[in-house]
């Protein structure tokens, strides 16, 4: 048996995957080391097809696959194998008496139950794509690093391959992080389940709860320079940020995706078929929302609330950006734009802007979506369900001694719908069709209306226009105000 001053030497693994994505380079160069494998069901039997050499679990273990797979793995000759610390004479003893092979490397992914939810599969569906070997198998070499690499990503099929062939072992220190690795893989796929059952269960206020994602890319600082950060993809598949296709431009950082999630949310608001909306937004605020027959007059309507706010934002579209439109955005120093798509052509203007970030979601959002919003507070989080209302979804009653035109009234919902993503205290004025002032973060709603107002008359200024001074009793105008961000 191996003893702890000894190398790890990797002498048998134990493939089980239900992702192939680079197994076959990988399996062919274990075995050209000498390497056993053992592998289970599809995997064995793609190895076999593939003339690598391979041993059925079932030969390990001295039983067959039964239950559709279910408990394959789940027998003694497996976990002894893999939990066995090779320095302990007790363990080693036991290894012996009962013929349990020592498995070294543990090369496993999961059913696809993120996947299978992703899709819409219905409940039984989900259910077998729950795994129940693979977690455990992981779990048991994670927790018996100190002798046995686990491996849960296929990104690292390369370096453990690279390891073994000019080490002829894995190192600790990597064991170690692959231990993590596993571990954080585990973690998020129970999450995933039991966030499902929730949801499917209406169940939210379990004992235990927990939230997990997969690793998009590590960000050049968090908020601030000194902050570090992260950007975690769930496996919820909404359309939006975390699976948008970046086009071109540098990698976005925290702040980016703040304010770009932030902007694609309140355009998705706006159903395509009913018109054009555009929104710019700064640290998180719109500057400017507009909605129109097309794009480029959305676009316009938008800028003019806040022309000068509006430089460095971010621009959300909710359809498809032809040249005129792109020729118009880059007039004005942008961030980050993000639309459903744009044509040929105008991915070519906007490639004269390297520095520019065009993201691409496929499609628009559904803003009506279920999901969970979590904030994190010292010692713990806070979670709630995703405000998914607007004003479309309300009955509005008049209290006013005039009531609105038609026409004021879409300016209404349209103020609402704006409000709903300002940060409070949120005070909008909206006229044919766009915003022509927002107040947003003040500690008071008499502070956010007098920024509203100010920006209403700079950009009426700016216009050639005249703004009228908001008419009626104040704490009427506030009264509304709070009516229309419900």
């Amino acid at each position: 048996m191996v003893k702890s001053s000894e190398k790890c030497k990797v002498r048998r693994a134990l493939i089980s995957v239900s992702d192939k994505t680079g197994l076959e380079e990988f399996a062919r160069t274990l075995s050209e080391l000498g390497i056993e494998l053992v592998s289970t069901g599809g995997t064995a039997k793609l190895l076999a097809e593939k003339n690598i050499p391979v041993v059925e679990i079932s030969e390990l273990t001295g039983f067959p696959e039964m239950m559709d797979g279910r408990v394959n793995t789940l027998h003694p000759k497996v976990h002894g194998g893999i939990l066995g610390v090779r320095d302990n004479p007790a363990h080693n003893s036991a290894m012996r008496i009962h013929q349990i092979p020592l498995i070294d490397l543990i090369v496993v992914n999961l059913y696809p139950f993120e996947e299978t939810v992703a899709r819409g599969d219905d409940y039984d569906t989900a259910i077998e794509n729950i795994d129940i070997g693979g977690p455990a198998m992981i779990r048991s070499a994670a927790k018996n690093h100190r002798h046995v690499s686990v491996v849960v990503d296929p990104d690292d099929y390369g370096s453990v391959a690279t390891y073994l062939r000019e080490k002829g072992e894995v190192p600790l220190e990597v064991r170690q992080r692959l231990a993590a690795k596993a571990y954080g893989r585990t973690a998020a796929y129970d999450a995933a389940i039991s966030n499902w059952f929730a949801k499917t269960l209406q169940y939210p206020d379990m004992a235990w709860r927990s939230h997990g994602g997969a690793l998009r890319e590590v960000m050049r600082y968090g908020e601030n320079p000194h902050q570090w950060a992260a950007f975690y993809k769930d496996q919820s598949g909404d359309i939006g940020v975390a699976s948008a296709k970046q086009i071109q431009g540098k990698s976005l950082s925290y702040n980016n995706i703040n304010d770009t999630d932030a902007a694609f949310a309140l355009v998705c608001e706006f159903d395509p078929d009913q018109g054009a909306a555009v929104a710019i937004i700064k640290h998180a605020n719109p500057c400017g929302v507009g909605i129109a027959g097309s794009l480029e007059e959305a676009y316009d309507k938008a800028l003019r609330c806040d022309p000068v706010s509006a430089f460095g934002g971010v621009v959300a579209l909710n359809g498809e950006i032809n040249q005129g439109m792109a020729e118009k955005i880059i007039e004005v120093f942008t961030e980050v734009i993000i639309a459903p798509g744009a044509t040929p052509e105008a991915l070519a203007v906007f490639e004269t802007k390297k520095n520019l970030r065009l993201l691409l979601t496929g499609e628009i959002g559904d803003a009506k979506r279920d999901a969970l919003e979590i904030r994190s507070v010292a010692g713990g989080v806070l979670v709630q369900s995703k405000d998914n209302k607007n004003v479309d979804d309300c009955t509005l009653q008049v209290v006013s001694k005039r009531a609105p035109t038609p026409e004021e009234m879409a300016d209404l919902k349209l103020a609402a719908k704006i409000a709903k993503h300002v940060k409070s205290n949120a005070i909008v004025f909206v006229k044919e069709g766009a915003s022509v002032g927002i107040g947003a973060g003040q500690m008071s709603r008499v502070d956010s209306t007098h920024v509203a107002h100010k920006k209403s008359k700079d950009a009426a200024k700016a216009a050639g226009e005249k703004v009228p001074l908001p008419r009626g009793p104040f704490w009427l105008q506030m009264l509304f105000s709070r009516l229309l961000t419900v």
